[in-house]
């Protein structure tokens, strides 16, 4: 036991703090190790929770970012990118769906990185087992851990299906050594992140006074989440079909989703949507943000705490961002996406052919301009910067990979050395990132309502989110845009009366112009069942324009997820499953 308590203790004093507005980590002081009879002691059972929400940060890096945007990179809505197709190949590779092996670096990285985050929940866990369960702090501790064991237990089964669940106390090395990755059926396997969550919710307050720390509507919101990827059964083991649709679980999404328990709690949409990925603290923390990573700067570490994760999707600006490295580059599909018609409505069928460009007589939603920076309009709002179809903007030359870039994850060069730092030659930025954000909440309601053949009010939870983007287009950081740079605004409300199929269809598509380069794409994809269909689609069009997209193909019952690492394979003593597909 006092082994286990220093190796967490030691993890603290390396990592530090990582939270900007309160500092609540900042202020944990080590005093060298814990007794067993101290740490069941409320006053010292954070230096021990402190290790598991440091490794949020401490753990995921460029390469293996917890917001899961390399794997995105997959979807119709981005290119990875990069200097070329040798840079980062296992990623380029599983862009194209051909070519991926087991035993391909990212995925190995990735698993690994997510269990060791999880090995530090699952001590802080064993740590307030043993402490006063009648404590009300205790007790609210462990449903704060409870809520990070569902995180990462969700984010690894999105990536790998498959997985072994780390959930049960005090575990020894034996358990470990059996752990199955096949224990759970896949709805089962559903079923323990959500319990975790459903625990962690009836004892989560409803504000929190030190940010980063998850709220009653945090755990609400991403129950939500799970019980919506639980209603698409998937349920054959040779195959990731969507076997069947189960109207409880979407019950349990409206449950979740109830309006008051957000905006009894000050939740609610941001007037602009760019206000959700800005790095000035102002910003931080809004009231569209339910649950954000928090990173920090000036802490007395070396760099801060800052993001690592998204500094590959930095672009390589000459003399201002030279080491950037140009990743995440967002698809010609995706700005296309956000033309209207005369209606201004996004094109759910009959799209023109011609691809969007800046001066075109094209009408578009200004959520194009917050979440793509296009050529022909400034990078990062900044003037000084203005985007062309130049090897500036490609890294890779002459537009290989497009000449967009990505905006949500990236800061004005103007705040170098305030929220933008070069670190070791690479750039991090100090922005948070939006875990849960209170858009996402109102359509995962739209969907369940649609699924469930509410589709009026459906419509209406659709049409908050389109008002927020209708009203950017008179006041917002791109409202300017038509006199400056000569593009159209138009976007209205759905009227009518729609079929569930309709309903769903702008669903689905408000999902991708509301959430695109959040990385929720493709997992969506995966859940409606449509991740082939979509994707055959998009390297159809769109391989006879980008030339290393030739060959690409989507494979239906393999592609949806990752195969389980090799050296995972090998290690687990015949305990673990491949996925389907022949890998």
């Amino acid at each position: 036991m006092k082994n286990k308590i220093l190796s967490a203790i030691c993890a603290i004093c390396v990592i530090g703090g990582f939270v900007s507005c309160s500092d609540f980590l900042e202020e944990q002081v080590p005093q060298a190790t814990l007794t067993q009879d101290e740490v069941k002691d409320p006053k010292y059972i954070d230096d021990v929770l402190t290790s598991a929400y440091a490794g949020l940060v401490a753990i995921e890096d460029m390469n293996s970012s917890f917001s899961l945007w390399n794997y995105d990179t997959r979807s119709d809505d981005a290119y990875v990118g990069g200097a070329s197709f040798s840079d980062g190949e296992p990623f380029h590779r599983l862009e194209k769906g051909t070519g991926v092996m087991t035993t391909d670096w990212p995925f190995a990285s990735i698993w690994s990185k997510l269990y060791k985050y999880l090995s530090r929940v699952s001590l802080s866990l064993d740590m307030l087992a043993v402490a006063d369960q009648e404590n009300a702090t205790i007790q609210q501790r462990t449903a704060e851990m409870k809520f990070l064991r569902a995180y990462g237990h969700f984010q690894l089964k999105r990536l790998f299906k498959k997985i072994p669940f780390v959930n049960k106390y005090n575990m020894t090395e034996e358990d470990y050594n059996n752990l199955s990755n096949t224990e759970y059926t896949n709805d089962e396997g559903w079923q323990q992140i959500a319990d975790d969550l459903e625990e962690a919710y009836r004892v989560l307050p409803e504000k929190q006074a030190e940010k980063g720390r998850p709220t009653k509507a945090a755990a609400a919101a991403l129950l939500a989440k799970v019980y919506l990827y639980k209603a698409y059964h998937q349920d054959d083991a040779n195959s990731n079909k969507v076997t069947s649709i189960s109207e409880a679980d979407l019950q349990k999404v409206l449950e979740y989703t109830t309006p008051s328990i957000y905006t009894g709690a000050g939740y609610g949409l941001e007037a602009d949507l760019h206000n959700n990925f800005r790095p000035e603290e102002v910003y931080e923390n809004g009231k569209e943000s339910i649950w954000a990573i928090q990173y920090s700067k000036n802490d007395g570490t070396t760099w801060g705490n800052l993001n690592f994760a998204n500094r590959l999707i930095v672009p390589c600006i000459p003399k201002v961002t030279d080491s950037g490295n140009d990743f995440y580059k967002p698809s010609q599909s995706l700005v296309n996406a956000y033309r209207t018609t005369s209606s201004g409505l996004p094109y759910l069928d009959n799209a023109p052919a011609a691809d969007y460009e800046v001066g075109s007589a094209e009408t578009v939603d200004p959520r194009l301009f917050v979440t793509v920076g296009v050529p022909g309009t400034p990078y990062m709002f900044n003037t000084d910067y203005m985007m062309a179809k130049s090897n500036t903007w490609s890294r890779a030359g002459s537009g290989m990979y497009g000449w967009n870039v990505s905006l949500k994850q990236n800061v004005d060069p103007a705040l170098i050395d305030e929220y933008l730092f070069n670190c070791d030659n690479q750039w991090a930025s100090s922005m948070n990132r939006i875990v849960l954000r209170y858009a996402d909440v109102l359509l995962m309601r739209a969907e369940a309502e649609a699924q469930l053949g509410n589709t009026a009010e459906a419509i209406v939870l659709v049409n908050q989110v389109r008002q927020r983007a209708a009203d950017m287009a008179k006041s917002s950081i791109v409202a300017g845009y038509p006199v400056k740079y000569g593009v159209h605004y138009a976007v209205k409300d759905y009227t009518g009366t729609y079929g569930k199929e309709d309903a769903l269809k702008i669903v689905k598509m408000e999902r991708r112009l509301e959430l695109a380069m959040e990385a929720e794409r493709f997992f969506d994809l995966v859940r409606w069942g449509d991740a082939a269909a979509v994707i055959n689609k998009f390297y159809a069009e769109e391989g006879e324009k980008m030339n290393f997209l030739s060959g690409s193909m989507f494979t239906a019952d393999k592609n949806e997820y990752i195969p389980i690492p090799y050296e995972q394979i090998t290690a687990s003593n015949g305990h673990y499953t491949q996925n389907c597909g022949q890998w």
